[in-house]
């Protein structure tokens, strides 16, 4: 791996064996979950989720929306994990919305379609607002809400081949639930175009209008992963929570006194932090500070 760190974890396995190598049918987390439709592995301070439907492309239904809103907030409270990685196991990253589960919702009222779609709501709120960095993996298919996971996570990689659409307003629907992250992601230009036609567009085309940050090829991938993870873990987890709340902060509204007043309260009350102090410290005394994994630590 070209990379002037050591690996920050294992190696994030390979797409096609990711569900398979993570857990043996359901998983079970650090505090014991046991999952159906997801598997969470931890490996050192990095926490892998795995969607695990692969018969269906890691599609949505009720229970995989449930278990991966419980792992995820799960591991938020776990000061041990530092970085999340999600992927899917199989052929896809995630497919968006089951068929079958889309059958039992047109026999729905109104009453049950609101709590269906706001149970999906706060499981991608969770993800976006998630204390730590979260990476997206994402190879083969991304349709619908499996893209809207993407536009959720701080970081995306694509493999070159992967395939990415919008799809509902094939079906008669809308992406209402992901909207608020893609149009983050891509802006409303791109939204009026992608939300309209639902065409699909490749992992190059995700990359130009900014819904993934970087494409390689597939086998490529988790050493690209594992390079970023050690560039994250040096960093520290208050600053990357805090530089998180500062982004949703500032990203809209006028640049104005209170915008202004605001910025310079979040600095200086970082700066007098424990971990502002030991940051400082730690690089004048030209050390590692504390949070830094062993691994990754500066050599005497």
């Amino acid at each position: 791996m070209a990379t002037t760190r050591p690996s920050a974890a294992k190696s994030v396995p390979p797409a096609r064996k990711s569900g398979a190598d993570a857990a043996k049918g359901a998983s079970a987390g650090r505090a014991g979950t046991r999952y159906e439709t997801i598997a969470v592995d931890l490996r050192e301070s990095v926490a892998l989720v795995v969607l695990s439907r692969p018969e269906v492309h890691n599609a949505f239904n009720a229970r995989l929306i449930a278990e991966l809103t419980r792992a995820l907030r799960g591991l938020d409270g776990d000061a041990s994990v530092r970085a999340v990685v999600l992927l899917g196991e199989g052929k896809s990253f995630c497919a968006g919305a089951d068929l079958n589960w889309m059958k039992e919702m047109a026999g729905y009222g109104a009453a049950e379609n609101l709590a269906d779609a706001s149970a999906l709501a706060a499981m991608l709120r969770t993800l976006d607002r998630m204390s730590k960095p979260t990476i997206a993996r994402v190879h083969g298919s991304a349709f619908g809400g499996g893209a809207g996971l993407v536009a959720c996570c701080d970081i995306a990689f694509a493999a070159q081949d992967a395939t990415f659409a919008f799809s509902e307003a094939k079906l008669g629907l809308i992406p209402a639930t992901i909207a608020p992250y893609v149009v983050a992601a891509i802006g409303a230009r791109y939204a009026r175009r992608y939300f309209v036609s639902a065409e699909r567009f490749s992992a190059a085309e995700a990359f130009r209008i900014g819904l993934v940050h970087d494409i390689y090829p597939l086998d490529e991938m988790d050493a690209r992963i594992n390079e970023l993870l050690g560039s994250l873990l040096v960093a520290g987890p208050r600053a990357q929570d805090e530089s998180k709340a500062l982004i949703r902060a500032v990203r809209s509204g006028p640049i104005d006194d209170t915008m202004i007043a605001d910025t310079a309260a979040r600095i200086a009350r970082i700066r007098g932090s424990d971990e502002g102090k030991e940051g400082v410290t730690a690089f004048l005394g030209k050390r590692s500070a504390a949070w830094v994994p062993q691994s990754l630590r500066r050599k005497a």
